[in-house]
């Protein structure tokens, strides 16, 4: 069992009272992520950052091993980043493309990956294809099956997209894309940390995440996990010093695995921070987590609809942590602000961030609260609370 009070004594942005349900965006970390971060800077002050990194070598080394953990997989297979942008894109570019490809992603795809598939399929000449939703608003896999063929290159896909509680069928449709021979990149920003994830049951070959969300981890912080066969048949679209090295005038050789995926200069203490919060999670227990969360967002799940006006915009059959919602007669961000006006964050997800299922639904932008582990019941039920003051 989660011990709730010393979680939420130990998550410092709950001592003034406010009410946190925004770990969709941007996370309240752990003590233990900000003390790790700042430790660091010190120590940096103090000798310099080659030195200070250099004594955390072993230290950073396991900030993959962790997630590795946590993601059914091995460290090798992990390239550290600064975001979950830019592990989808580090991959997508990197996987050849021609005049006739195909790219196919879903309606939940996120506005910064289609736009890297868009532009890459403007400089290559492929195109990029939208994969058709169910009834239930899911990704349709007997559709995806009817459009592949030989020309599919990749297949992006949503594990869960930001704009609402929707989980799509990841392992269904990373098999039948594999039948055809196509990759398959899955964006896993909004499930790591807080739906269970095993990448080698899934099959993707590929995963994007970052560290400030779920993980509850620092911002300028994701990674990417690429199979590890798939790994070194693969050349990144950029190479530094660390991804390669310069072995002769006129040669260099990639690094193995993963790795190869990274650049040398990053945020060391960011880096160790997120370190600390893959390992803080570990140790509360994962699948305690992950129950928690499910409890607390169907909660208010269902008990938003009994208020005059709330529409639940959430789609699909199984659900994440995110509650999407409206309110009638209500602008999204101004009740977003109104809410934090009394100490209650919520945020507000645009039709930009995920244009193709926002324009299908004529939806503007939603209302999105994402509650996490540490929010405890009385919260819950003094958000609804004030939800129901503010839009009567």
């Amino acid at each position: 069992m989660l011990d709730l009070a010393a979680i939420r004594t130990a998550t410092s942005g709950l001592s003034t009272g406010q009410v946190f349900l925004d770990s969709a965006g941007s996370s309240l970390p752990p003590q233990v992520v900000i003390d790790t971060m700042i430790a660091h800077l010190h120590r940096e002050a103090e000798i310099g950052g080659y030195r200070a990194a250099n004594e955390r070598i072993d230290d950073l080394a396991k900030v993959k091993s962790s997630i590795a953990t946590l993601i059914g997989t091995t460290a090798d297979t992990i390239a550290l980043s600064d975001s979950a942008s830019r592990s989808w894109a580090d991959f997508a570019y990197s996987v050849p493309l021609g005049p006739g490809d195909r790219i196919l992603i879903s309606g939940a795809d996120y506005a910064s990956n289609a736009i890297a598939a868009l532009q890459r399929a403007k400089h290559t000449g492929a195109v990029v294809e939208r994969i058709p939703s169910d009834d239930t608003g899911r990704l349709d896999t007997d559709a995806l099956a009817d459009m592949l063929d030989e020309r599919v290159r990749l297949v992006s896909l949503q594990h869960a997209p930001t704009n609402g509680g929707l989980v799509n069928p990841v392992a269904e449709a990373t098999g039948i894309a594999h039948e055809a021979g196509a990759l398959v990149l899955l964006d896993a920003c909004q499930s790591t940390g807080q739906l269970p994830i095993d990448v080698t049951a899934l099959g993707v070959d590929a995963m994007s995440s970052t560290g400030r969300k779920w993980l509850r981890g620092p911002r300028g912080t994701g990674f990417l996990y690429v199979r590890s066969e798939l790994a070194q048949t693969m050349e990144p679209a950029r190479l530094d010093l660390h991804s390669a090295a310069w072995v002769s005038p006129g040669e260099y050789r990639l690094a193995d695995g993963a790795a190869r995926f990274e650049f040398w200069e990053c945020g060391v203490a960011a880096r160790l921070g997120l370190g600390a919060a893959v390992d803080y999670l570990l140790d509360q227990g994962p699948d305690e987590v992950y129950a928690a969360v499910a409890t607390r967002a169907e909660y208010l799940r269902k008990t938003l609809p009994e208020l005059p006006g709330v529409t639940v915009r959430d789609l699909g059959t199984e659900h994440s942590g995110i509650v999407s919602f409206t309110a009638d007669g209500h602008d999204p961000e101004q009740l977003r602000d109104r809410l934090a006006e009394h100490a209650i964050t919520v945020t507000v997800s645009h039709a930009g961030s995920t244009l193709l299922d926002m324009s299908e639904r004529t939806l503007p932008a939603v209302l999105r609260a994402s509650p996490h582990y540490f929010v405890s019941p009385d919260d819950l039920d003094r958000f609804v609370a004030t939800l129901a003051d503010l839009t009567r």
